[in-house]
């Protein structure tokens, strides 16, 4: 008997919450392939304590292929589709070696981009938080410049080399600049030539205050709480330029750094300008049940996707990880009930809460329409995120890491050290020359 095949493009939430549910069902009349670019699913909520050193890499990371058993799994990159022929191009391998996949039905989960807004320079010099190579970037970025700092040659250099500046006060923004300055802080004391007085760490958000999406209440407390550790906040601000050296603010200010964090935005992810469906502000326009109206064998979920809110006329859901894991379990059922010829149903969800880690154990939280501050949201971070990672074997091993981290120092080792030959500041010119030879002796612990 032939079978329906279907295709899932792309592996964050939506796509691999969809793949999960059709391998729970293990329906025998289908085919499902996951096309990936990566063979692992990353659980983007810890990608902050990946780059502050508090959870290993490799710990926020699930092979796909222990996740899905009977669900095919592809890795590589979409070049086409052929919505015509019902045809998906994709290419894999170092040669770009491509292959023509047909489908019955098409899932869409190919998420987003990070949005740099036409800002120039600031995509080839900003580190961004979406990847776990960003996060290793960000760590390594943070690690290097301590050590450059520490060096004597290095004086005229650490106001730029000891600046670190995130630009974005949501979610991605205040748990990134609340670990890192953690971090920072904490690994000082091990450079003899350092104080805490030369460390600067900035926040650009252009709202009154952080974390709008929780209210006012809680997002003046975070201000507060990271204020009170140290962290230069310019509200109501956004950053107008960077250059290798310097970012430029809105409010006139000139921030000498040469690190900037990019939190500010996303958009949907630019494969769908070769699709030709029906877009609204970038993203794809479904109907409730997720199918792409006038393709009823195409359906779209999570960041790439616009879909409506029944409870509230005129609006949709927000591109966020509970949202999008509930939409592919949705979509796969719904697809599994055209195959059989049973009606669909439209997705409904209501947000039960949203988290916040802001560093130094403490956290901001509103689950169920109710509050939480301080160590108990922090705890409730830690927790509620713990029972949505994938995978009994990855929630044993950060259980185990969190428990570790009440008792031993963060390490700050290198994942790999910066090629000398690229050298750590940039310069106007672009070359980044090496310094003439320091008389002075190095430090000594």
């Amino acid at each position: 008997m032939k079978k329906t095949r279907v295709l899932i493009l792309g592996g964050g939430f939506g796509g691999l919450y969809a793949a999960l549910e059709f391998e729970r069902r293990r329906d025998p009349g289908l085919e499902v392939t996951l096309i990936t670019q990566e063979n692992f699913f990353l659980f983007t909520p810890m990608l902050h304590e990946v780059a502050a050193s508090d959870l290993d890499l490799t710990n926020i990371v699930n092979p796909i292929r222990k996740l899905l058993r009977t669900v095919r799994t592809f890795v590589g990159e979409v070049q086409a589709v052929d919505l015509a022929n019902r045809r998906v191009t994709v290419s894999h391998g170092y040669a770009l070696h491509g292959h023509a996949l047909e489908y019955d039905h098409l899932v869409l989960g190919l998420g987003s981009v990070t949005n740099f807004f036409g800002l120039p320079g600031l995509a080839e010099r900003a580190v961004c938080m979406k990847t776990l190579r960003d996060a290793i970037e960000l760590r390594n970025r943070l690690i290097s410049h301590l050590e450059e700092a520490d060096t004597e040659c290095a004086k005229a250099d650490r106001e730029p080399l000891l600046t670190f500046v995130v630009a974005g006060g949501g979610f991605a923004g205040i748990e990134t600049i609340g670990s890192i300055n953690d971090f920072l802080r904490e690994a000082l004391p091990y450079y003899p030539n350092l104080n805490r007085g030369m460390l600067r760490v900035v926040l650009v958000h252009p709202g009154e205050y952080v974390l709008p999406e929780l209210g006012p209440e809680l997002g003046r407390y975070a201000s507060g709480q990271l204020r009170a550790r140290g962290v230069e906040i310019h509200a109501n601000t956004k950053v107008t330029g960077v250059t290798p050296r310097d970012v430029s603010l809105s409010d006139g200010a000139s921030v000498p750094t040469y690190t900037l964090v990019w939190t500010a935005g996303t958009s949907p992810s630019p494969t769908l300008d070769r699709i030709g469906l029906p877009r609204e502000k970038g993203k794809i326009v479904v109907d409730a049940d997720l199918r792409v109206p006038g393709h009823p064998e195409v359906w779209a979920l999570g960041d790439c996707a616009l879909i409506p809110d029944l409870e509230k006329k005129g609006a949709f859901h927000p591109p966020t990880a509970q949202h999008a894991s509930r939409e592919g379990a949705v979509l796969a059922r719904n697809i599994c009930a055209v195959v059989h010829g049973r009606p669909t149903v439209p997705f409904r969800f209501r947000t039960i809460g949203l988290l916040a880690s802001i560093g130094h154990r403490t956290g901001v939280a509103r689950i169920m329409g109710v509050n939480f501050s301080g160590f108990v949201a922090w705890w409730l971070w830690r927790t509620i995120y713990l029972s949505k990672l994938p995978g009994f074997e990855k929630k044993v091993r950060v259980a185990l890491e969190w428990t570790l981290d009440l008792f031993f120092n963060k390490d700050f080792v290198q994942y790999q050290r910066l090629n000398p030959a690229r050298q750590l500041i940039p310069t106007d010119g672009g070359s980044l020359p090496l310094r003439e030879a320091c008389d002075e002796p190095p430090a000594k612990a």
